[in-house]
Protein backbone atom coordinates (compact mmCIF):
# COMPACT_ATOMS: atom_id res chain seq x y z
CA UNK A 1 0.00 0.00 0.00
CA UNK A 2 1.70 3.19 -1.18
CA UNK A 3 1.98 6.19 1.17
CA UNK A 4 -0.68 8.76 0.50
CA UNK A 5 -0.29 12.48 0.04
CA UNK A 6 -2.97 14.50 1.77
CA UNK A 7 -4.65 17.69 0.75
CA UNK A 8 -6.39 17.54 4.12
CA UNK A 9 -9.87 17.21 2.79
CA UNK A 10 -12.67 17.66 5.27
CA UNK A 11 -14.54 14.45 6.06
CA UNK A 12 -17.86 14.08 7.81
CA UNK A 13 -16.53 11.47 10.19
CA UNK A 14 -14.05 8.63 10.66
CA UNK A 15 -16.11 6.24 8.54
CA UNK A 16 -16.04 8.76 5.71
CA UNK A 17 -12.24 8.96 6.02
CA UNK A 18 -11.86 5.17 6.06
CA UNK A 19 -13.99 4.80 2.93
CA UNK A 20 -11.86 7.48 1.28
CA UNK A 21 -8.68 5.55 2.07
CA UNK A 22 -10.19 2.27 0.87
CA UNK A 23 -11.44 3.86 -2.35
CA UNK A 24 -8.19 5.72 -2.99
CA UNK A 25 -6.14 2.52 -2.87
CA UNK A 26 -8.83 0.34 -4.47
CA UNK A 27 -9.08 -1.98 -1.50
CA UNK A 28 -11.88 -4.54 -1.13
CA UNK A 29 -13.80 -3.79 2.06
CA UNK A 30 -14.22 -7.53 2.63
CA UNK A 31 -10.43 -7.98 2.57
CA UNK A 32 -9.01 -4.94 4.34
CA UNK A 33 -5.26 -4.99 5.11
CA UNK A 34 -5.96 -3.64 8.58
CA UNK A 35 -2.31 -2.98 9.49
CA UNK A 36 -1.68 -0.71 6.52
CA UNK A 37 -5.09 0.95 6.89
CA UNK A 38 -4.26 1.87 10.50
CA UNK A 39 -1.04 3.56 9.44
CA UNK A 40 -2.79 5.54 6.70
CA UNK A 41 -5.53 6.64 9.10
CA UNK A 42 -3.09 7.68 11.83
CA UNK A 43 -1.00 9.63 9.29
CA UNK A 44 -4.04 11.64 8.33
CA UNK A 45 -5.01 12.37 11.92
CA UNK A 46 -1.48 13.55 12.67
CA UNK A 47 -1.59 15.78 9.58
CA UNK A 48 -4.81 17.31 10.84
CA UNK A 49 -3.17 18.07 14.19
CA UNK A 50 -0.12 19.64 12.51
CA UNK A 51 -2.38 21.85 10.43
CA UNK A 52 -4.10 23.03 13.58
CA UNK A 53 -7.36 21.60 12.33
CA UNK A 54 -10.05 20.82 14.85
CA UNK A 55 -9.82 17.04 15.24
CA UNK A 56 -13.22 15.78 16.35
CA UNK A 57 -13.37 13.27 19.17
CA UNK A 58 -14.84 10.56 16.93
CA UNK A 59 -11.68 10.63 14.79
CA UNK A 60 -9.57 10.07 17.88
CA UNK A 61 -11.90 7.33 19.09
CA UNK A 62 -11.66 5.53 15.73
CA UNK A 63 -7.86 5.88 15.84
CA UNK A 64 -7.80 4.18 19.24
CA UNK A 65 -10.09 1.46 17.94
CA UNK A 66 -7.85 0.80 14.93
CA UNK A 67 -4.71 0.72 17.11
CA UNK A 68 -6.38 -1.83 19.38
CA UNK A 69 -7.37 -4.02 16.39
CA UNK A 70 -3.78 -3.77 15.11
CA UNK A 71 -2.38 -4.74 18.50
CA UNK A 72 -4.67 -7.73 18.88
CA UNK A 73 -3.87 -8.85 15.33
CA UNK A 74 -0.17 -9.06 16.21
CA UNK A 75 -0.83 -11.40 19.15
CA UNK A 76 -1.45 -15.03 18.07
CA UNK A 77 -3.40 -15.81 21.26
CA UNK A 78 -5.99 -13.19 20.33
CA UNK A 79 -6.36 -14.21 16.70
CA UNK A 80 -10.10 -15.01 17.01
CA UNK A 81 -10.84 -11.70 18.76
CA UNK A 82 -8.91 -9.81 16.10
CA UNK A 83 -10.89 -11.51 13.37
CA UNK A 84 -14.19 -10.62 15.08
CA UNK A 85 -13.17 -6.98 15.51
CA UNK A 86 -12.11 -6.80 11.88
CA UNK A 87 -15.41 -8.29 10.65
CA UNK A 88 -17.34 -5.86 12.83
CA UNK A 89 -15.50 -2.91 11.30
CA UNK A 90 -16.05 -4.28 7.80
CA UNK A 91 -19.81 -4.59 8.47
CA UNK A 92 -20.02 -0.99 9.69
CA UNK A 93 -18.09 0.24 6.65
CA UNK A 94 -20.43 -1.63 4.29
CA UNK A 95 -23.51 -0.18 5.99
CA UNK A 96 -22.04 3.33 5.90
CA UNK A 97 -21.16 2.92 2.22
CA UNK A 98 -24.77 1.86 1.41
CA UNK A 99 -26.08 4.88 3.32
CA UNK A 100 -23.83 7.21 1.35
CA UNK A 101 -25.01 5.73 -1.94
CA UNK A 102 -28.68 6.14 -0.99
CA UNK A 103 -28.06 9.66 0.32
CA UNK A 104 -26.49 10.58 -3.01
CA UNK A 105 -29.50 9.27 -4.92
CA UNK A 106 -31.94 11.08 -2.65
CA UNK A 107 -30.01 14.33 -2.96
CA UNK A 108 -30.62 14.23 -6.72
CA UNK A 109 -34.38 14.05 -6.14
CA UNK A 110 -34.71 16.56 -3.29
CA UNK A 111 -33.86 20.22 -3.47
CA UNK A 112 -33.09 21.48 0.02
CA UNK A 113 -33.60 25.09 -1.11
CA UNK A 114 -37.35 24.55 -1.39
CA UNK A 115 -39.97 23.86 1.26
CA UNK A 116 -42.50 21.12 0.57
CA UNK A 117 -45.91 20.74 2.17
CA UNK A 118 -49.04 18.66 1.81
CA UNK A 119 -51.27 19.58 -1.14
CA UNK A 120 -54.07 21.99 -0.30
CA UNK A 121 -57.63 21.83 -1.53
CA UNK A 122 -58.21 24.42 -4.25
CA UNK A 123 -61.54 25.62 -5.62
CA UNK A 124 -62.57 23.69 -8.71
CA UNK A 125 -62.92 25.74 -11.87
CA UNK A 126 -65.84 24.19 -13.78
CA UNK A 127 -65.29 26.34 -16.85
CA UNK A 128 -64.33 24.29 -19.90
CA UNK A 129 -61.18 25.82 -21.37
CA UNK A 130 -60.24 23.46 -24.18
CA UNK A 131 -60.57 24.54 -27.80
CA UNK A 132 -61.91 22.21 -30.49
CA UNK A 133 -62.20 22.28 -34.26
CA UNK A 134 -65.80 22.39 -35.62
CA UNK A 135 -65.48 18.95 -37.21
CA UNK A 136 -64.32 17.48 -33.90
CA UNK A 137 -67.39 18.89 -32.16
CA UNK A 138 -69.65 17.50 -34.89
CA UNK A 139 -68.18 14.01 -34.48
CA UNK A 140 -68.63 14.20 -30.71
CA UNK A 141 -72.27 15.31 -31.14
CA UNK A 142 -73.05 12.50 -33.58
CA UNK A 143 -71.43 9.98 -31.25
CA UNK A 144 -73.49 11.23 -28.29
CA UNK A 145 -76.70 11.14 -30.32
CA UNK A 146 -75.91 7.59 -31.40
CA UNK A 147 -75.44 6.49 -27.80
CA UNK A 148 -78.74 8.09 -26.90
CA UNK A 149 -80.55 6.23 -29.65
CA UNK A 150 -79.05 2.94 -28.55
CA UNK A 151 -80.69 3.39 -25.14
CA UNK A 152 -84.17 3.86 -26.69
CA UNK A 153 -86.55 0.87 -27.11
CA UNK A 154 -86.50 -0.66 -30.61
CA UNK A 155 -89.09 0.74 -33.06
CA UNK A 156 -92.21 -1.21 -34.03
CA UNK A 157 -90.71 -1.86 -37.46
CA UNK A 158 -88.08 -4.05 -35.81
CA UNK A 159 -90.79 -6.57 -34.89
CA UNK A 160 -92.49 -6.57 -38.29
CA UNK A 161 -90.59 -9.68 -39.36
CA UNK A 162 -91.93 -11.51 -36.30
CA UNK A 163 -95.51 -10.34 -35.79
CA UNK A 164 -96.30 -10.08 -39.52
CA UNK A 165 -96.17 -13.86 -39.99
CA UNK A 166 -99.59 -15.34 -40.66
CA UNK A 167 -100.71 -17.76 -37.97
CA UNK A 168 -102.38 -20.79 -39.56
CA UNK A 169 -105.06 -22.51 -37.37
CA UNK A 170 -104.73 -26.27 -37.01
CA UNK A 171 -108.48 -26.64 -37.48
CA UNK A 172 -108.25 -25.07 -40.93
CA UNK A 173 -105.58 -27.55 -41.96
CA UNK A 174 -107.68 -30.46 -40.61
CA UNK A 175 -110.54 -29.41 -42.85
CA UNK A 176 -108.12 -29.00 -45.80
CA UNK A 177 -106.71 -32.51 -45.30
CA UNK A 178 -110.14 -34.19 -44.94
CA UNK A 179 -111.49 -32.48 -48.05
CA UNK A 180 -108.34 -33.41 -50.01
CA UNK A 181 -108.60 -37.06 -48.94
CA UNK A 182 -112.34 -37.19 -49.66
CA UNK A 183 -111.54 -36.49 -53.30
CA UNK A 184 -108.72 -39.03 -53.37
CA UNK A 185 -108.88 -41.64 -50.62
CA UNK A 186 -105.14 -42.33 -50.51
CA UNK A 187 -102.35 -39.80 -51.07
CA UNK A 188 -98.65 -39.44 -50.35
CA UNK A 189 -97.72 -37.82 -47.04
CA UNK A 190 -95.54 -35.19 -48.76
CA UNK A 191 -98.40 -33.94 -50.97
CA UNK A 192 -100.04 -32.17 -48.02
CA UNK A 193 -97.02 -29.92 -47.64
CA UNK A 194 -96.41 -29.01 -51.29
CA UNK A 195 -98.81 -26.05 -51.28
CA UNK A 196 -97.64 -24.66 -47.89
CA UNK A 197 -96.67 -21.01 -48.20
CA UNK A 198 -94.97 -20.59 -44.82
CA UNK A 199 -93.34 -22.49 -42.04
CA UNK A 200 -96.35 -21.81 -39.83
CA UNK A 201 -98.61 -23.50 -42.39
CA UNK A 202 -96.29 -26.51 -42.58
CA UNK A 203 -96.28 -26.89 -38.79
CA UNK A 204 -100.08 -26.58 -38.63
CA UNK A 205 -100.43 -29.22 -41.36
CA UNK A 206 -98.17 -31.65 -39.52
CA UNK A 207 -100.08 -31.16 -36.25
CA UNK A 208 -103.37 -31.63 -38.07
CA UNK A 209 -102.16 -34.96 -39.49
CA UNK A 210 -101.12 -36.09 -36.03
CA UNK A 211 -104.50 -35.17 -34.51
CA UNK A 212 -106.41 -36.95 -37.30
CA UNK A 213 -104.27 -40.04 -36.82
CA UNK A 214 -104.92 -39.93 -33.09
CA UNK A 215 -108.71 -39.67 -33.69
CA UNK A 216 -108.46 -42.55 -36.20
CA UNK A 217 -109.84 -40.45 -39.03
CA UNK A 218 -106.81 -41.27 -41.18
CA UNK A 219 -104.07 -43.90 -41.25
CA UNK A 220 -100.43 -43.39 -42.14
CA UNK A 221 -98.50 -46.32 -43.59
CA UNK A 222 -95.08 -46.86 -45.15
CA UNK A 223 -91.59 -45.65 -44.32
CA UNK A 224 -89.38 -42.67 -45.19
CA UNK A 225 -90.37 -40.95 -48.41
CA UNK A 226 -93.00 -43.63 -49.15
CA UNK A 227 -95.41 -42.61 -46.41
CA UNK A 228 -99.02 -42.64 -47.52
CA UNK A 229 -102.13 -41.21 -45.90
CA UNK A 230 -105.51 -42.92 -46.26
CA UNK A 231 -108.88 -41.60 -45.08
CA UNK A 232 -110.89 -43.73 -42.63
CA UNK A 233 -113.80 -41.34 -42.15
CA UNK A 234 -116.57 -40.43 -44.59
CA UNK A 235 -116.98 -36.93 -43.15
CA UNK A 236 -115.08 -34.39 -45.29
CA UNK A 237 -116.07 -31.54 -42.93
CA UNK A 238 -114.64 -33.15 -39.79
CA UNK A 239 -113.43 -30.62 -37.24
CA UNK A 240 -111.43 -30.98 -34.02
CA UNK A 241 -113.35 -30.79 -30.78
CA UNK A 242 -112.90 -28.00 -28.25
CA UNK A 243 -111.23 -30.39 -25.81
CA UNK A 244 -108.27 -30.71 -28.23
CA UNK A 245 -107.49 -27.00 -28.05
CA UNK A 246 -108.00 -26.92 -24.26
CA UNK A 247 -105.38 -29.70 -23.87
Amino acid sequence: MEPISYKLEVFEGPMDLLLHLISKHKIDINDIPILQLVEQYLDYVRAMELADMNVASEFVEMAARLVYIKTVSLLPVHEEEAQNLKEELQGELLEYQDCKIMAGKLSEQVDMDHLSRKPQKLPVDMKYKRLHEPMELLKAYLSAVGRGKRNLPPPIEAFSGIVAHKIVPIAARVKYIMQKLFKKKKQKFSEFFESAESRSEMVATFLALLSLTKDKKISVTGEGGNLEVEILSDDPDYELGEDYFEG
